[in-house]
Parts: C-alpha cells; sequence; structure tokens
C-alpha cells in the first residue's frame, strides 16, 4: 500500500515539476511585487498591520482560491488556506469515514508560512521588489524569506489534491502577517481556532528544526540630552536584523575625524588609504553637512539577528568612530559607549551576558536600530537566549547598564524557549523524507536561534527549505540581506520534500 501511494506522489511531483513550475515562480513573483513591510501608521480594521501587508495576504489568498483550496481571512490577522480531508484514495482510513472531517481541526496538518517581509533597506544590485532570475536563483526581497517557500509549500498542497492518496487529515496552509515583527497574528487566530494536531513552517533550514532559543527585544534609551552634538543619528531597517548602515550628522570639524579613521581602519585589518577614492575608508565615509557639521556614514555587513556570525554591525562601527572623534556630550558618549559593548561582542560578554548550553550553543544579542526622538538615543537590542539563563536575568542585566548612564531600559517582547523531541516519530518521518530526497544522511536536526512560528504551536517543528552548507554564489544575498537570493533547485527540492512530507504525513496516527 506504501509503495503504490509513494509511487503515486512521485509520479505527482514530476508531472507538477514539468508543467506547473513556471506558475510556482509566477506566484512568488506575485506576492515578492507588494512591499510587505508593517506600516503601523495605516493600520485600519481588517489590515491591523497596514494595507500593503494586507495586500500580500490577499494576493496570497487569491492564489490558493486559483486552486480550489476553501480560503478565510481572521480579521487580517491571518489567512488560510483548506484542503479537506477524504474518504478515498488507496491509502490508510480509506474506509473508515469515522476518522476524516473537514471541520475537526484536532485532525489536522498544518502549515505556515509568512507573508510579511524586512524593509529593503539598501545595497541592492536588482529591484527589490520584484523577482529577478540570476544564473538559477531568485532574487528579489522574501524569495527565501519566506514568500518564495510559503508558494512552494502552498503548490505541494495542490499537488498532494492532485493525487488518489487518501488524505484523513485537513490540511490548512496558513499565511501569516507579522512574523518579523512580533508575531502577534497567531495568538489572534489561536484565539478562535484549535491548532492542528502537527504543524511545520517552511521557514528555515533542513532537515528539520526542534527548538528555538528564547527571544528578548528591548530599546536601550539615553539619559536626557539637552543641546547635543549629535544633530541626527540612524540606522537599521529592522530590530530583528544586524544593520548593514547607519548615518549621523554631528556638530563637529572635519579634522576631527582623522584619527578616527585610522584607528577604523587599523580595526578593521585595513590600511588607511583603503577605499580613499570614493571617500570611504574601512567601512566608515565623513564629508562636511554645512557650518560646523560634519556626516558620517557607517556601512557594515548586515544579516538576521539569529545567525550574526560573519556581520560587521555598522551601529557600531558609527558609535565607535563617533568616540574615537571626540564627538558628544556626556550624555552622549555613555550611550555610544552602551552601544559599543553591545554590538562589539554579539556573545554579550560585553555586558555580562555570555551564556550557553548543549541544545543551544551560545546567547547572541545584537544592536538593530539606532534613532533620536524625544530628547534621547535609542538602540533597539534583540537578544537569544538558552536554557541557562532566563529573560528575567536579560532584563536585570540590561536594566543595570542603562541606569549606570542615566537612561532607561523597555522591554518591547519576550519568548520562551521553545523544544520538542526530535526523537517523535512525526519528526523522525519528516526528516527521513528529507533525507531520502536529497540523499542526504550526514544532517540531522537542529536547534536555532532564529524564530519561528513553530514556536506559536504546542506540536510544530521549522522545516526547511534552505541549505546552509551549500555554497553560493558571493553575490547572492541571505535571508534580511540586500540581494535575498535562493536557488530555484532548491525550491524545486523543497517542493519535492514538502509533497512527500504530507504525503508520509497522511499514514501516520497525529
Amino acid at each position: 500500500m506504501a509503495e503504490v501511494r509513494q509511487n503515486g506522489i512521485g509520479a505527482a511531483i514530476e508531472s507538477y515539476l514539468d508543467e506547473e513550475w513556471e506558475t510556482v515562480v509566477q506566484d512568488i513573483e506575485t506576492l515578492v511585487s507588494v512591499p510587505s513591510t508593517k506600516d503601523a501608521v495605516h493600520a485600519a480594521e481588517g489590515a491591523p498591520f497596514g494595507p500593503a501587508i494586507h495586500e500580500a495576504l490577499d494576493a496570497a489568498l487569491g492564489i490558493a482560491e486559483r486552486m480550489g483550496l476553501r480560503t478565510a481571512d481572521d480579521d487580517g490577522y491571518l489567512g488560510y488556506a483548506d484542503l479537506p480531508a477524504n474518504v478515498t484514495g488507496t491509502g490508510r482510513d480509506s474506509e473508515d469515514a469515522s476518522c476524516v472531517s473537514d471541520s475537526a481541526p484536532a485532525r489536522q496538518i498544518g502549515i505556515i508560512g509568512h507573508v510579511d517581509v524586512v524593509p529593503a533597506g539598501d545595497g541592492w544590485t536588482v529591484l527589490p521588489f520584484s523577482v529577478t532570475r540570476r544564473e538559477g536563483y531568485l532574487l528579489g526581497r522574501g524569495v527565501l524569506d519566506d514568500k518564495g517557500p510559503t508558494v512552494v509549500a502552498l503548490h505541494a498542497v495542490n499537488c498532494l489534491q492532485k493525487t488518489g492518496i487518501a488524505r484523513p487529515y485537513d490540511v490548512r496552509v496558513m499565511f501569516g502577517v507579522d512574523e518579523e515583527s512580533g508575531m502577534k497574528d497567531v495568538p489572534h487566530y489561536l484565539a478562535s481556532h484549535e491548532p492542528p494536531a502537527f504543524l511545520f513552517t517552511p521557514d528555515a533550514d533542513f532537515p528539520v528544526g526542534y527548538g528555538e532559543k528564547g527571544g528578548y527585544d528591548g530599546v536601550v534609551e539615553s539619559a536626557p540630552i539637552a543641546a547635543g552634538d549629535i544633530v541626527s543619528i540612524e540606522g537599521g531597517m529592522a530590530t530583528n536584523a544586524v544593520p548593514s548602515s547607519a548615518v549621523a550628522v554631528v556638530r563637529a570639524g572635519l579634522g576631527q575625524f582623522d584619527s578616527a579613521l585610522a584607528a577604523a581602519a587599523a580595526a578593521a585589518d585595513d590600511t588607511p588609504g583603503d577605499g580613499e577614492a570614493n571617500g570611504l575608508q574601512a567601512g566608515i565615509r565623513v564629508s562636511g553637512a554645512g557650518d560646523g557639521l560634519v556626516r558620517v556614514e557607517a556601512l557594515g555587513v548586515g544579516g538576521h539577528a539569529a545567525f550574526p556570525e560573519g556581520t560587521r554591525n555598522a551601529v557600531g562601527m558609527l558609535a565607535r568612530c563617533l568616540l574615537d572623534a571626540g564627538v558628544g556630550t556626556p550624555e552622549e558618549r555613555a550611550f555610544l559607549e552602551l552601544a559599543c559593548r553591545v554590538t562589539d561582542d554579539f556573545t554579550g560578554a560585553g555586558i555580562g551576558l555570555a551564556a550557553q548550553d548543549e541544545p543551544f550553543g551560545s546567547l547572541t544579542i545584537i544592536g538593530g536600530v539606532v534613532s533620536c526622538a524625544d530628547g534621547r538615543l535609542r538602540l533597539s537590542v534583540d537578544c537569544r537566549f538558552p536554557t541557562t539563563v532566563m529573560p528575567e536575568d536579560i532584563e536585570a542585566r540590561l536594566s543595570s547598564e542603562v541606569e549606570a548612564i542615566g537612561g532607561r531600559f523597555l522591554t518591547n517582547l519576550v519568548k520562551p524557549v521553545f523544544l520538542v523531541n526530535p526523537d517523535s516519530p512525526v519528526v523522525r518521518a519528516i526528516a527521513d523524507v528529507y533525507a531520502e530526497v536529497a540523499h542526504d544522511s550526514e544532517h540531522r536536526p537542529f536547534t536555532m536561534g532564529g524564530g519561528t512560528y513553530a514556536r506559536m504551536f504546542p506540536q510544530a517543528v521549522s522545516f526547511g527549505p534552505n541549505c546552509p552548507w551549500e555554497e553560493h554564489p558571493d553575490w547572492a544575498g541571505e535571508e534580511h540581506m540586500a540581494d535575498e537570493s535562493v536557488s530555484e533547485a532548491v525550491l524545486k527540492q523543497a517542493f519535492e520534500v514538502y509533497a512527500r512530507a504530507l504525503a508520509k504525513l497522511m499514514e501516520l496516527d497525529l
């Protein structure tokens, strides 16, 4: 029976990829073309996260409706598309109508992706809100995180419904809209819907992510500043991303920055003359900005807050340059020094927060967005923590650091550590599907610092599609970076994994 089913899904997958792949890419383009970043200013009833995000949600639901799936919009907080269970086909329970219900969410397989994205940011070589094909890759904001994988998973469900495979469980594909800004969408959904018996999110790496670090987001504020040297400062596009650029306009003279630029070059293991042709030296550019004003720009290497290795925080670079140039009142310099302690060492050692454990490894912390308003300098912090530290420990340490400079610390969001059993039958089953499709027995289920929708559900995992061990061209950006990219081969492999995994899940007792 299983062999018949497996042959059936294999033939369906091959046919679908041959006949429908261009449609898959077009559907990804449809979603990517919507700049669906959060817009709280224009939030409205039915569009609580702004009109662009709701436009993307409508587009996703439209794709699902075209497939013949039943769709619904949960007050703009989340949308979903259902493939009902059936009692036909060749699989388990095909003759037992008692175990099949298209209205029993407790017997439901869930898939959840998200249609919101982080802002495009700087440094793109292609249009960020369009899909560009290059050497077997798709480029555009969201092609990897998470519009591309969400569309692929939706098409895998469509592939499943075209087979004769019995479906003793409903399949519900959910489209989240607030994954990048706090995940306030899922609690609204769960307030009136039962969670699925099992769920996966196509928003991480293969093979299977069964645990996620806790998350702690807050804002560091300086002491009140009157008549400071920093006229304006801004950097970073999202609180959960290492900023690639930051800029400040300060009251100073250009000559003050000679030694600061030399120090920046030395810190970057560079030479003082590197990049002088375009005014850039070791990632720092200074220029006159009017009478007695200097514009200072820092260009770093951005990336996701959960994976800060290899990044170079532009806010930290800017803060260090201003300090080295002697810029700032005592209150401003105290804030800049704290910003450096936060950004210089993403393990938290600079502020006494270093911690690690066996499931998760080391704590990480980054400074994301810097700004100035209402007479205070502000820096958002994003901390991912293991089981050996508690949220109250993080709050106490950061509060102590901020109180020492006369400022204040505000907590925005706390997410507990998330872990499921990696040896459960369902986790083993889908991990085995990946291993068979990818011919990969080396990589095993893992934990991570990234936060996905899996943590919002009682029985859930993250499940691909990225394979971080694979090499990519230098120009191929990762999630949250400029020129965000994903290879079509990765997406096609994910399509097969998801379709086969759904077929396999229909055979299990959930």
